[in-house]
């Protein structure tokens, strides 16, 4: 998976730099080239992706240097069709602020629950440990052994797509 990533990478690069104008697609241009580039994916897929799809991706560095570049799609009709009941979890998981708040000061380089316990208004360390154990399970974090956290490397740019979509 991780050298069809990469390829893929490499491909939208080559992409950019043949178009004729010779700029690259900038985020908030009005151009639909991620659009585009899904369209054109279902339409050589054929009959199975009649319904469309939908695509999330993004390459994302944190505060602390690690970069992660990640992409997911799915079929209009695996989705719709779904049991939704299951993200019950893992929306449940999110939807309370010290919650949010632990993954962003995980994600910004804060790992341990003995760092944690030090923010203002976070709890109790009891309150945090709860509050870890939920992401934990929900796989929003991985537990890294001594008390350590973080937010798994395949979690990190859903879990910002989670974010972007949340913003009204």
């Amino acid at each position: 998976m991780e050298l069809e990533q990469r390829v893929a990478v490499l491909e939208r690069r080559l992409t950019a730099l043949e178009r004729q104008d010779g700029e690259s697609p900038r985020l908030g241009d009005g151009d639909f080239w991620a659009l585009e580039g899904l369209k054109q994916q279902l339409a050589e897929v054929g009959e199975a992706a009649a319904d469309g799809g939908v695509l999330y991706t993004g390459s994302v560095r944190l505060p602390t240097g690690e970069q992660y570049e990640w992409q997911y799609g799915a079929f209009t009709e695996a989705l719709v069709d779904g049991d939704w009941a299951d993200a019950a979890e893992s929306f449940a998981a999110l939807g309370h602020p010290v919650r949010l708040r632990l993954l962003r000061e995980i994600l910004g380089g804060l790992r341990t629950a003995a760092e944690l316990a030090e923010l203002d208004g976070a709890g109790t360390t009891g309150q945090i440990y709860h509050h870890l154990r939920q992401l934990t399970g929900a796989g929003w974090l991985h537990a890294a052994g001594r008390g350590r956290y973080e937010v798994p490397p395949a979690r990190v740019v859903p879990l910002l797509v989670v974010l972007t979509a949340a913003r009204p």
